[in-house]
């Protein structure tokens, strides 16, 4: 696969533009196509035959010994024969670079099968008995398959394959095609790709598949038929425009697809599903199709495993596609396959804006979660084509500088901050991997209740909360309490710790504070009667008044009207109840009051006349007892009889 470098110098801005799709990403399909081109650009080239070609899938033989086995056949002649030359029928050599076109390999995904293309490749290790069954395969069976001898039959070379299944059926050929495969390897095993050399001409060179119009035309029907036929389809295809190009051609109703949506499974049925009209429903060209399944290494690069579940993090431009987008996609596409998957493509993303001190707005990620329930079974949700780097950036900026700034985590006195920081508690501290954190999930695993993931299911709120924070949409408060609340009685249920969980309900206090965030947004609430927590609240403007118009003729006080106000609202206090069978409303309102006016004497004795001991200290509430009440009550006014005394003689 070509560089970054390479690619921009393969592909040239006015040569790209022609290879690009003529409408902006609009759909996953839209987004899988852009994919599949550029990685058939940057393996195959373009060309016809190209995308049907899966260069990659044997990219790990390449310079290794005996890795590739090449059945070399003359047929420049009246009969089809097997070469006599110095080189020998068959020829081991080394699969290398610059064979990787000339061999046209196209894999076929199948435990059991041939590969699209004459060229195939064999299993691990196999054994030379095997490899010389795979070497006489390339006559028998893969010359011999009925979609190869109707393409044959249809095209004008379609001879050179006729007469290497006519070489087929001479067991005296096979024979010696085995005799020489076991030969060559010398009874060792090996892994290799196997083919053919073909010589047409009496006194032309012996040429690769790839050079052959017949074998190309083969192997993109055998690859196909294969797009028709799934799910015990016998022929799903019709004629269509193409939901990807918007063209007229005849599309295909069962492709493979690189993430499962158009062809797992379902866990729902649906009566009366016709599969061999599945075109109808879901129209793709073939060559749109086959493109799309060549997205495959890119989309699998842009994944992250997290709460049992594939996530999806795939990066596009918004808009028409420029050719300088383009090459910066590419750029990032290729860093994901690099990397093999330690950072999402969120974090690259933001690796690449901080290096080019540029954002680009129009940079959007395709999120979803997909969560596989058996081999062909899949649960999609979570999905959204406008997740941004935005939203998860500036959470973890948030999110540190809360922690570092906020009051409840820091003391400008020598006290204790009411809350606690603690650098093992990714929370609690202010740290580099917080945007890892946010896009992987691990930022609402900290804090959210406990489940396992062997048995994670579609309602998931972790996965709900990622795919919100990644797409800016906001957050139920309510799911996120309930998930507070339930992780708390989690932890009490462990019997490997004690006590409050202090660093857990800091951790959450801080994760709700940097969601509710006035300039993210990702907080909502699912109750139509309560208000935003993110809402700015707006207060009347008071002044305070003096002390002569709060003095009133009678010695009373406004606050008089407050307390007043206070216990006829307050249903436990009220005297509307006192008539209510078995009431206690009046003894609770003696009490209350009672508790009113030692408080309100001891603010008075604590910052007028600055006594260290007030009269709260001196009856405080856990004294206050039945037996003990009416002392207390005759003390304290008492004491409000001489603080008047003492205020009207200083007077």
């Amino acid at each position: 696969m070509l560089s970054p470098s390479e690619f921009r110098d393969r592909y040239p801005e006015d040569e790209l533009v022609d290879e690009l799709p003529d409408s902006p990403v609009g759909s996953l399909r839209d987004l899988q196509y852009l994919y599949g081109k550029l990685y058939t650009l940057a393996t195959t080239g373009g060309g016809e035959y190209a995308p049907y070609l899966t260069p990659d899938a044997a990219r790990d033989l390449v310079d290794t010994d005996d890795s590739l086995i090449v059945v070399r056949v003359d047929i420049s002649g009246d009969e089809p024969q097997l070469a006599d030359d110095a080189r020998g029928p068959v020829l081991v050599t080394r699969y290398t670079e610059d064979l990787i076109q000339q061999v046209g390999h196209s894999k076929y995904p199948a435990a059991r099968g041939i590969d699209h293309s004459i060229t195939h490749q064999a299993g691990r290790n196999s054994d030379p008995e095997k490899l010389a069954r795979y070497a006489k395969e390339r006559l028998t069976k893969w010359a011999t398959d009925d979609v190869v001898a109707t393409a044959a039959s249809e095209h004008p070379d379609g001879w050179v394959i006729d007469r290497l299944a006519e070489l087929g059926t001479r067991d005296a050929a096979l024979e010696a095609i085995e005799e020489a495969v076991v030969r060559a390897l010398g009874g060792e095993s090996a892994t290799a790709l196997l083919t053919v050399q073909v010589k047409t001409e009496r006194d032309g060179d012996y040429r690769w598949p790839g050079d052959i119009a017949a074998f190309n035309e083969a192997m993109r029907q055998r690859k196909l038929s294969k797009l028709v036929t799934k799910n015990k389809a016998d022929d799903s295809s019709g004629d269509a425009t193409d939901i990807v190009t918007g063209r007229p051609s005849r599309t295909v109703g069962t492709a493979e697809d690189p993430q499962n949506y158009f062809l797992g499974k379902q866990l729902e049925k649906f009566p009366g599903l016709d599969i061999e009209n599945a075109w109808r429903a879901h129209p793709i060209s073939e060559d749109a199709a086959v493109t799309v399944m060549n997205a495959e290494a890119f989309v699998e690069a842009c994944t992250y495993r997290t709460f049992g579940a594939k996530v999806y993090y795939l990066p596009y431009f918004f808009g028409r596609l420029t050719p300088e987008r383009v090459y910066r996609l590419y750029e990032m596409l290729c860093s994901a396959v690099e990397d093999g998957g330690d950072v999402t493509p969120i974090e690259q993303a933001y690796m690449k804006e901080r290096e080019l001190d540029d954002a680009d707005t129009r940079l959007r990620f395709y999120v979803s979660a997909v969560m596989p329930h058996q081999m062909s079974r899949y649960d999609v949700f979570g999905e959204t084509l406008n997740g941004r780097l935005h939203y998860p950036k500036e959470l973890a900026f948030t999110h540190n500088r809360f922690v570092r700034d906020a009051s409840a985590f820091n003391s400008d006195t020598d006290w204790t901050a009411p809350l606690p920081k603690n650098d093992k508690w990714g929370l609690l501290s202010v740290n580099d991997e917080q945007l890892h954190a946010v896009s992987t999930g691990w930022y609402f695993y900290q804090t959210f209740a406990e489940r396992d993931d062997a048995e994670a299911d579609a309602d998931d709120p972790r996965i709900e909360a990622l795919v919100s924070v990644l797409s800016g949409d906001a957050i139920a408060v309510e799911v996120l309490l309930e998930e507070y609340v339930a992780r708390i009685i989690d932890g009490e249920s462990d019997d490997d710790f004690e006590g409050f969980p202090s660093f857990l309900v800091a951790s959450q206090f801080a994760q709700l504070c940097a969601l509710a965030d006035g300039e993210l947004e990702l907080l909502k609430t699912n109750d139509p009667a309560k208000s935003q927590i993110t809402r700015e609240p707006t207060y009347g403007r008071l002044t305070m008044p003096t002390l002569d118009e709060i003095l009133i003729a009678d010695g009373g006080s406004p606050a008089e009207q407050k307390l007043e106000s206070f216990i006829n609202e307050t249903p436990a206090l009220s005297p509307a109840h006192d008539d209510d069978e078995d009431s206690v409303t009046s003894e609770r309102r003696g009490a209350f009051l009672l508790g009113a006016l030692v408080g309100d004497i001891g603010s008075y004795q604590e910052y007028s006349e600055d006594r260290s001991t007030t009269l709260v200290d001196q009856y405080p509430v856990k004294s206050i007892t039945r037996a003990r009440i009416k002392k207390v009550t005759q003390e304290t006014v008492a004491k409000t009889l001489t603080l008047s005394l003492i205020h009207i003689s200083d007077g």
